[in-house]
């Protein structure tokens, strides 16, 4: 008798700002083998970064299977690099000394995150990704949307 293999969790995120800060959305799918779950949301004043930020923990908060590996693709550098190369780490350590931003979000991630091994890859915006520029589908139609949320975590509101 073979033994099932488990699919890996494949994650794509993206979000949108409009005017930046702005009306904003993110956009995010998940794919565990054939099945696919599609997930976006608007906030009425906020900025890119948070909302790319912002699908990458919605898409964690929607996992319901802990302690799996999960590859995230992102066109968000900010992300990747804060990740990847553990700047994120160095700004917990240091309570996010020098106005370092979206501290709410990234303690959120930092939360969930511990309960997965993630590898971020970046993807470049706009591009040929089928998945990614369906993100940016989901994150565009969430920020000009008319049921948009408040952004309480934002420093400009």
């Amino acid at each position: 008798m073979t033994e099932k293999k488990a699919h890996p969790l494949v994650i794509y995120t993206d979000g949108s700002s409009r005017g930046n800060p702005g009306p904003g959305g993110y956009g995010a799918i998940l794919i565990w083998g054939e099945k696919v779950k599609e997930l976006w949301g608007g906030y009425k004043y906020t900025t890119n970064n948070r909302m790319e930020l912002m699908g990458v923990i919605q898409a964690l908060m929607a996992v319901t299977k802990k302690n799996i590996p999960i590859t995230i693709y992102t066109d968000s550098q900010y992300i990747v690099n804060s990740v990847e190369k553990k700047w994120l780490d160095n700004w917990i350590k240091t309570d996010f000394k020098g106005g370092k931003k979206n501290k709410d979000l990234w303690l959120s991630y930092a939360k969930l995150a511990k309960d997965f091994t993630i590898k971020f890859v970046w993807v470049k915006g706009h591009a040929d990704n089928k998945y990614n520029n369906r993100c940016d589908e989901l994150a565009t139609a969430a920020a000009d949307g008319s049921e948009l949320l408040d952004d309480d975590g934002y420093e400009g509101n």
